[in-house]
């Protein structure tokens, strides 16, 4: 039974907004227009060594509202997890940290957001699934899908 401490481990330890930011620069005249608001929405994904074994991965979601060229608003939020994962090989970590947690991470931060938006006085935006594997297969394609850990190196 000592083979039992190699076998593969995943573990999500935390889930928690990391950072919330809304403006709303035209409000309260804003309120006042008839017009739909054009929306456009930034997603981001980083990934970082904590420890060993350990990682945080944020989901950074941007939305930016405007209405006849005038910002209604601004929202960005930061949705972080703490990974715990161990006795995975080496070519799946990456696939596992930029693809499989952020899966777990974005259902919090859409949630958080169509909150936010509610709460300022708008009708929510719910995000649409993204699909995380091809948000990392375009970055290894880039060159730019790898985490940090903590000693500087990276995998």
């Amino acid at each position: 039974m000592s083979d039992q401490s190699n076998q593969p481990f995943f573990n999500i330890q935390r889930v928690y907004l990391k950072d919330l930011s809304l403006e709303q620069p035209n409000s309260p005249a804003i309120f006042l227009e008839q017009d739909m608001p054009s929306v456009e929405v930034e997603v981001d994904v980083k990934a970082q060594g904590l420890a060993e074994g350990i990682f945080e991965v944020v989901v950074t979601g941007t939305i930016t509202a405007k209405i006849a060229e005038k910002v209604a608003f601004l929202i960005e939020a930061k949705q972080a997890g703490i990974f715990d994962i161990r006795n995975i090989p080496a070519d799946q970590l990456d696939p596992l940290v930029g693809i499989a947690c952020p899966t777990i991470v974005f259902p919090y931060l859409r949630s958080n957001i169509a909150d936010a938006i509610t709460r300022a006085g708008f009708p929510p935006i719910h995000l649409a699934e993204i699909n995380f594997q091809a948000l990392y297969e375009q970055r290894v394609a880039q060159g730019s899908a790898q985490h940090e850990v903590p000693n500087g190196a990276t995998h």
